[in-house]
């Protein structure tokens, strides 16, 4: 059953039933809420606060608005019998003591006995079994509920690091089972100003420690933690950390003698992480990656370039030509690249934290995490990209010059570092086989569901709605905010992502939520609603 009250063509509530079942007695119960309205708000809170006096939703946390100081938000999470479910959650806005929005997906009707079979060393073993990594102590695997085909399961859930890969394991608490594999890869010092050559060739300024002997990547100015490590090409002991098997030492800290840097992955990782800082505060009034100062931790030279033609594809795939964030250890990994004169695909590979809209993106993943944590699969996983490639994007528009070539903010993803024009664009998503409309959107299982190839969607709404166009899909054309006035998408998009979506989050409710935000900021029947709107139009999203 789906009732919806609209204005215009916005819709305001949205209550899906969504009933399967496998067997005769399995169901599964969802109740989505997307509440703007006076009416629907009462009634979502009468829902929520019912459920948060039972205990059944718990705050994870409440942030102060930092672009509308009277708002606040309120992050809450669902459990059933003390056990999280997995996906479920609600995001509230309070103007005041006033509701303003309500967002979330809800499960009911869940009627489990949440006493494992299994223990916690079962489930470590079987991962070790499939993976062949043991996890340390402090990565040991955690209870969930997993609304999984039609009913609901106890899991045990953990993330490893292998040469395969790095993935993410539900396990039925029962039987043991895997019931589902993704793939998981998002001071008191002497402070000193050092300078480094970057990957490009260009100077940068980095913030150093003075340490006995020369200096270390610890930026000892900015507020929160921020260290580079050099891993030396040791890909078993990055996975090892990775995995908590091992700690990151003092003596995995890049460091240099005279504090004039020449590691140019070294530089740009460093400095790039200390931009992206700037950025979310200076543009958000963000402090940092969790909004709480937490260390920003880059790792570099995870493999080595010399060893390319040894090893699988998978670890080609992970540890050279990508980078990721580990939700596992917390910190930022950054491919090293292929040898001058290798190609793969065609295409050649400089190291990747020389890219800084690769940063931006990766450093974003953590900042998702610990605000929306959208769910890395199907059309969550997709939103979690696009909104890291649009705040990518939006960095580098923040500190460098339009235009094309290396070292200017555009459009294209990775085009700094990768060959060929980088990796995905946001003005033609087409070009690169990515779906510009929702009519496109793949919906097969690799990828997790295609997080990368659907990305395109919301990757193109952001392009019409800051500079306008006409979407090749649909022939919709989008009347912008202009290029003058991208910061207002850029917020409107930062406070979808940050306050107002739960974790399950699909593209109708970014669609819903980003409208909000516009209002929120600009005020209704304003020009970033409008393109706003306009864009969601013109790639299919309704």
């Amino acid at each position: 059953m789906r009732v919806s009250t609209t204005v215009g063509a916005v819709i305001i509530v949205t209550v899906t039933m969504l009933l399967t079942a496998p067997g005769p007695q399995a169901q599964i119960r969802t109740m989505t809420l997307t509440a703007t309205a006076p009416a629907d708000l009462r009634s979502s809170d009468e829902t929520v606060d019912r459920m948060a006096r039972a205990g059944e939703l718990q705050v994870r946390r409440t942030d102060v608005d930092t672009l509308l100081p009277t708002r606040r938000h309120e992050r809450l999470q669902q459990f059933y019998k003390g056990i999280r479910v997995y996906g479920a959650g609600v995001s509230r806005q309070f103007d005041g003591n006033l509701t303003v929005s309500v967002f979330g997906t809800i499960y009911q009707g869940i009627d489990l006995n949440v006493a494992p079979q299994l223990t916690v060393g079962d489930a470590t073993a079987i991962i070790a079994r499939e993976s062949g990594v043991t996890l340390g102590d402090n990565r040991a695997p955690t209870l969930l509920i997993l609304p999984d085909e039609g009913d609901y399961r106890l899991v045990y859930h953990a993330s490893v690091f292998t040469g395969d890969g790095a993935w993410e394991y539900f396990i039925d608490a029962g039987n043991g089972v895997i019931v589902r594999r993704l793939d998981a890869a998002r001071r008191q010092a002497a402070a000193a100003v050092g300078t480094g050559t970057g990957v490009l060739g260009d100077q940068k300024k980095m913030s150093t420690t003075e340490v006995a002997g020369g200096f270390q990547a610890a930026d000892a100015l900015r507020p929160p933690v921020i260290r580079t490590y050099n891993m030396r090409g040791d890909i078993f002991r990055t996975m090892s950390i990775a995995n908590g098997q091992l700690d990151l030492l003092t003596s995995d800290r890049a460091s240099d003698g005279d504090n004039h840097w020449t590691d140019t992955a070294v530089v740009d990782a460093h400095a790039y992480a200390g931009y992206t800082y700037d950025f979310y505060f200076k543009r958000f009034g963000r402090r940092g990656l969790n909004n709480a100062n937490s260390p920003i931790l880059s790792l570099v030279h995870p493999a080595s370039r010399s060893n390319v033609f040894n090893v699988t594809g998978s670890v080609l795939s992970l540890y050279y030509t990508n980078a990721f964030f580990s939700e596992v250890f917390g910190g930022m990994v950054y491919g090293d690249g292929l040898p001058p004169g290798v190609t793969v695909g065609g295409r050649s590979w400089d190291y990747v934290s020389g890219a800084l809209d690769i940063v931006g993106h990766e450093l974003t993943h953590a900042v998702i995490s610990a605000s929306s944590d959208l769910i890395y699969f199907g059309e969550s996983g997709a939103l979690n990209e696009s909104f890291a490639d649009m705040m990518g994007t939006a960095i580098e528009f923040f500190f460098q010059p339009a235009g094309n070539g290396p070292l200017r903010a555009d459009y294209l993803c990775g085009e700094d570092v990768v060959s060929g024009g980088g990796l995905r664009s946001l003005a033609n998503p087409l070009a690169y086989d990515d779906p510009d409309h929702y009519s496109r959107r793949y919906l097969g299982p690799d990828d997790n569901g295609g997080v990368h190839t659907n990305s395109g969607i919301g990757n193109q709404w952001y392009y019409l709605a800051i500079e306008g166009g006409t979407n090749r899909t649909s022939g919709q054309s989008v009347t912008g905010v202009g290029a003058a006035n991208r910061d207002q998408i850029e917020k409107v998009a930062y406070r979808a992502f940050t306050q107002l979506l739960a974790p399950n989050a699909n593209y109708a409710a970014a669609r819903a939520a980003t409208i909000q935000a516009a209002r929120d900021l600009y005020g209704a029947n304003s020009n970033a609603e409008r393109a706003v709107t306009q864009s969601w139009n013109a790639v299919g999203v309704n």
